[in-house]
């Protein structure tokens, strides 16, 4: 006799997907208790050979990569070669001494203050696209003088700590990343369709072409011009990834390595950083749910568990246009369907209110929320739920947002560590006087300003040129659109006009000196 409850599953997920036959698309994959239940996939992975997307199929899984990286660390410290409370130069001691204080498990739990290396290469010109070597990226790391905040203190995702944490695999194994990876976890787990591949221009078997959506229509091929490292090189799909989470489930790994990975551990001010060791861990609608998303030009990922009904979904896309979080937590409902434990979804309410730009002068930060729900920091789209609260929080992996409705004209948002900001509405003004040359060490870089843009010249490329606009006296927000999304980074002038404090998605507090 036919299973109801999955036949009703496979068809609202076949209803999903049903509008990407023709384009790139997506695959969904269900496992719960061991069993693949559903494994669906529609669109093209080709769509100049007008290739179907299929059971073989693999992606690039992005920032899902770095459970995996912290997993062999984990098994590092299980082999008694390294503990996650060593401080990263005790294992690389050519870093800066900015990073003395440090250690492997700030890192692994986005706690470090490390400012990301993609953001400081993009205030220098450098985007997604532009080519970019290993050394490159290193060099920009080992410019760093200040940190974000003292680590684990805060919250501020970082690719470069995952990125140095890849390089300490290497460094303590004697072996590449890759050849870690596969001997310790994909060949014992029966991940054959899966590995780590660092330089993203060579041909991988069976991978779908990341498409973005082209501004007449349509789509054109994602271009990729940084390497991968800890950080996001892995290409996978559906089986393997289920395969990983039926480890997780049994602790297929040994040495209590799976629990570990979902240990959550407190700020040094006492709150709760929800993000364990490259998975973030939330409540949802009465579940305890452990997920991470990745996210590269052309391709996204949710990897989302209850690890107390052994469920599992999967969504990865190689189509920008989509958002497969929002779909596997279409997904997880519908496959909890019915279960007693699941609350309802928080009611919708009224947010037009919080609608418009918002600025936190103290903060240095500024915020959009268009009518629809979406907001926008730094240029990234995130879509804004109903929480239990009556807040609205950020449907985004890894990114702690709650904002409450305006009162007398303020809005306050909460970011992680339960620090909270005052935000008003903004009140566009005249650009005051910025034209001439702009120097930041940190970035090894410079801006020229003239006619209110900027022209950014850094150590890989030039960039611009960036319109300005102002959204207070002294606040700034420096347009630069990216291969993801159109990005801004938020300055502020110093009171006698001599320096730009500027933060960025993840690297703030960049100081830019003229003259």
């Amino acid at each position: 006799m036919r299973d109801l409850d999955l036949l009703r599953l496979e068809r609202r997920v076949g209803l999903m997907l049903a509008p990407l036959a023709e384009q790139p698309g997506a695959a969904v994959g269900v496992a719960r208790d061991g069993a693949l239940l559903l494994r669906r996939s529609v669109g093209l992975a080709s769509v100049e050979l007008h290739v179907p997307l299929g059971v073989t199929t693999t992606f690039r899984i992005a920032s899902v990569s770095k459970q995996f990286t912290c997993a062999a660390i984990l098994l590092l410290a299980q082999d008694g070669l390294l503990t996650p409370q060593d401080p990263v130069r005790l294992h690389l001691p050519e870093l800066p001494e900015a990073l003395a204080s440090i250690t492997l498990d700030h890192l692994m739990r986005n706690s470090s203050g490390l400012r990301d290396m993609l953001e400081l290469l993009r205030l220098g010109g450098a985007d997604l696209a532009t080519p970019v070597t290993e050394a490159e990226l290193d060099a920009a790391i080992a410019r760093q003088t200040t940190l974000n905040f003292a680590p684990g203190s805060r919250f501020l995702y970082s690719n470069s700590g995952f990125r140095l944490l890849g390089r300490v695999v290497e460094r303590v194994s004697g072996q590449s990343l890759a050849e870690f990876l596969e001997a310790r976890i994909f060949q014992p787990l029966g991940m054959t369709r899966t590995r780590h591949t660092p330089d993203l221009g060579r041909p991988v078997p069976g991978l779908a072409t990341g498409y973005l959506p082209a501004a007449q229509g349509g789509y054109v091929r994602a271009p990729h011009g940084f390497p991968l490292g800890g950080e996001g090189g892995m290409v996978s799909g559906i089986e393997d990834l289920a395969l990983w989470a039926r480890c997780l489930s049994v602790g297929g790994l040994g040495g209590g390595l799976e629990a570990a990975l979902v240990q959550t551990t407190p700020f040094t001010g006492g709150a709760m950083n929800r993000y364990a060791l490259g998975l973030e861990v939330e409540d949802w609608r009465g579940f305890r749910l452990v997920s991470h998303g990745g996210l590269w030009p052309g391709y996204k990922t949710a990897f989302l568990r209850i690890p107390e009904k052994r469920l599992t979904v999967i969504v990865i896309a190689n189509n920008a246009r989509l958002d497969p979080h929002h779909m596997a937590l279409q997904v997880l409902e519908a496959a909890l369907d019915g279960d007693a434990a699941l609350r309802p979804a928080p009611a919708p309410f009224d947010h037009s209110p919080m609608t418009g730009s918002w600025l936190s002068e103290a903060e240095g930060l500024s915020l959009d929320i268009a009518a629809d729900g979406t907001a926008r920091m730094h240029g990234v789209p995130f879509a804004l739920v109903p929480t239990e609260d009556g807040r609205m929080a950020a449907r985004r992996g890894a990114f702690p947002f709650r904002a409450a409705p305006p009162r007398d004209g303020v809005m306050e948002v909460e970011f992680d560590a339960g620090h909270r900001a005052r935000f008003r509405a903004a009140q566009p003004v005249a650009l005051p006087a910025l034209d001439g040359t702009w120097h930041c060490a940190e970035l090894a870089a410079e801006w020229r300003i003239e006619s209110g843009a900027v022209q950014a010249s850094g150590p890989v490329r030039r960039g611009g040129p960036w319109p300005i606009t102002a959204l207070g006296p002294r606040h700034l927000r420096i347009a630069m659109p990216s291969a993801l999304y159109e990005g801004w980074a938020d300055a502020v002038l110093a009171e006698d006009g001599q320096s730009l404090t500027v933060n960025a998605s993840r690297a703030r507090g960049l100081v830019f000196t003229r003259g």
